[in-house]
């Protein structure tokens, strides 16, 4: 591990960073957004390209529970639940609020054939924005896109969500856990979320975005496994020699998730098998090989830094532009090739405002709550 100066994306008296984690979180969300591109032109899971890109909310999920591991299990002695609990919420909540916003400013604008947003009221909308920037979730049927999603007009928030439940976890249960304790609670959590990726209706763990029975279940098996994995691993973690594991993983994650659908509509279980194991398997040593690594080159620093810092606000805000870029395909009947200037439009103006929202907006927000509620010298925050 690489001991570089604390990033925007935290404060003076967090632990020094795993600065490749850090990258690997910025590529990992790069390729999300271009996941969610894709989507315009799906019928299904099963014609998706970058297929597996729903596979990255698992990988963010064993990212947090290593570093969340790694930053909190030794400060117990003298840190409080509920200063925990502030601490995280300072951290991630202000970028649900900004997603909430920016959905809410666009939703007018992105009415299509997939739903007619004109029928919707602004009392009923600005509910909506409450209960999204309060990460209240809505059951299908009553929320306002009608696309059956938990917050309507910023769909990724469904994963900070759960990613709430996880810290509650590991506040209450998981951090008290021996380590034998909480392998046992790793095993049979995988072996869940094997059995619902193997078995269950789908052939893939693509669930967790709809308060459904069966999406409520698959987002819970996905956090519990791939959190309590990340924080098992920051307790067993021993670094081992690796050059270019930066370049390395990057790649691997990019590779993992662009793999084409497996088995078809015919055997479903066969793509169940390779999510498994990419969640199971691949994921933690690439978690395991990237906290090990070092970035020796300046450049290689600098990009560490730079996507570790855009990646939670750009996961954060550019899902309200892919519901406009789907309602500009579908109004205009557009091919993917036909749309590729709004295609990158979206790429790179999300990654420009990503950055702008955390510059003039998340640290200058969570320093001001740092300072005001942890009551932390010069606002400091983990």
């Amino acid at each position: 591990m690489q001991k570089t100066p604390i990033s925007m994306s935290a404060f003076a008296d967090t632990k020094p960073h795993y600065n490749i984690l850090d990258g690997l979180r910025g590529v990992a969300a790069v390729t999300v957004v271009c996941f969610h591109i894709f989507e315009a032109f799906a019928t299904s899971h099963l014609d998706q390209r970058i297929n597996h890109g729903y596979l990255a909310v698992d990988f963010f999920f064993m990212l947090s529970g290593f570093v969340v591991g790694y930053a909190y299990d030794g400060r117990w002695g003298t840190m409080r639940t509920r200063d925990f609990i502030k601490r995280r919420i300072i951290r991630l909540h202000p970028m649900v609020v900004m997603g909430a916003a920016i959905g809410a400013v666009m939703f007018y604008l992105q009415g299509c054939s997939m739903w007619d947003v004109s029928q919707i009221t602004v009392a009923a909308l600005l509910a909506a924005t409450l209960l999204s920037a309060l990460l209240i979730p809505v059951a299908p049927g009553t929320e306002v896109r009608g696309w059956g999603e938990m917050f309507p007009l910023n769909g990724p928030s469904w994963s900070l969500f759960f990613e709430y439940i996880g810290n509650i976890l590991y506040a209450l249960l998981l951090r008290r856990l021996p380590t034998v304790a909480l392998a046992l609670v790793v095993l049979a959590a995988g072996c869940s979320l094997a059995g619902f990726a193997i078995l269950g209706p789908c052939g893939d763990v693509c669930a967790g975005f709809s308060l459904t029975g069966v999406g409520f279940t698959g987002g819970f098996s996905r956090l519990l496994f791939s959190f309590s994995a990340g924080l098992l691993l920051s307790r067993i973690f021993k670094p081992v020699g690796v050059r270019g594991a930066f370049w390395i993983c990057s790649l691997s994650v990019v590779a993992l998730l662009s793999v084409p659908r497996i088995g078809g509509a015919e055997h479903l279980w066969m793509n169940g098998v390779y999510d498994t194991v990419c969640c199971a398997v691949l994921f933690p040593i690439l978690v395991y090989l990237g906290a090990s690594g070092k970035t020796t080159g300046k450049y290689t620093t600098l990009i560490c830094k730079f996507f570790g810092d855009i990646s939670y606000p750009l996961y954060m805000v550019h899902y309200p532009f892919i519901y406009l870029y789907i309602a500009w395909v579908k109004n205009n009947n557009l091919t993917f090739q036909e749309s590729l200037p709004g295609a990158a439009g979206v790429v790179v103006g999300s990654i420009i405002l990503a950055y702008a929202c955390l510059k003039f907006y998340d640290v200058p927000v969570r320093k001001l709550l740092t300072k005001r509620f942890l009551k932390i010298k010069g606002g400091a925050q983990a």
